[in-house]
């Protein structure tokens, strides 16, 4: 199970690194994506089961739930109409709000002795909460077109590729020589991918404004 998490998290860090570096919308950039997200989904699902079953760990457990969420949700915008996956969002909004509820619970436990950061799951719960929200409102207006649909795919889609960034490059840290983890060469991919993401986010803000100026 581990060697399938290692290989798949691997995957899944070259296919987003060549479907964030791919022209949007290019042949390319869409295999790399559907890659991506089976990479993404065979490493979330691993994980999950070693983190519930083999290698009890919460907070591991509610940040494979949520990765898997943002992926499936992102892949989701794009390839469907609202009125054709209705069902499936309300299921992942579900997901969204009990991986949030358990979070929360976990992070305000306070049970001594506990391994999982509480500030960590905490974060993780209240994304879980707002992406959640994003899905109600979906839902609600029943239809997403334009700069808003693709804002909606990127952050979900970025976000996911810089939470297994980080857990690989930063959360098995231990794992590489201790000149490169001395050397700070291992935040670089991960501030790379939230550049990715800022930038992202602010460009799709400003067409989102031009669209409704014209």
């Amino acid at each position: 199970m581990r060697f399938i998490h290692i290989a798949a998290g691997l995957s899944s860090l070259v296919f987003g690194a060549v479907a964030l570096y791919a022209a949007k919308g290019s042949t390319l950039h869409r295999r790399a994506g559907l890659l991506f997200v089976a990479a993404m989904l065979t490493m979330t699902s691993s994980a999950f089961v070693m983190a519930v079953f083999l290698r009890p760990n919460r907070l591991n457990a509610v940040a494979a739930t949520l990765t898997a969420y943002l992926v499936v949700t992102a892949l989701v915008t794009v390839r469907r109409r609202v009125d054709e996956a209705r069902t499936l969002i309300a299921g992942c909004m579900a997901v969204a709000l009990i991986a949030a509820v358990y979070a929360f619970g976990v992070a305000s436990s306070g049970a001594p002795g506990r391994e999982e950061p509480g500030v960590a799951l905490a974060i993780f719960g209240a994304v879980a909460l707002l992406a959640a929200f994003g899905d109600w409102r979906l839902l609600r207006a029943g239809r997403i077109e334009g700069p808003r649909r693709l804002a909606r795919h990127l952050w979900r889609m970025t976000l996911a590729m810089w939470i297994a960034t980080a857990s690989f490059f930063l959360g098995q840290a231990k794992f590489f020589p201790a000149a490169v983890r001395q050397s700070g060469a291992l935040a670089v991919p991960v501030l790379v991918v939230l550049g990715v993401l800022i930038y992202g986010f602010v460009r799709t803000r400003f067409a989102r404004r031009r669209a409704a100026s014209t």
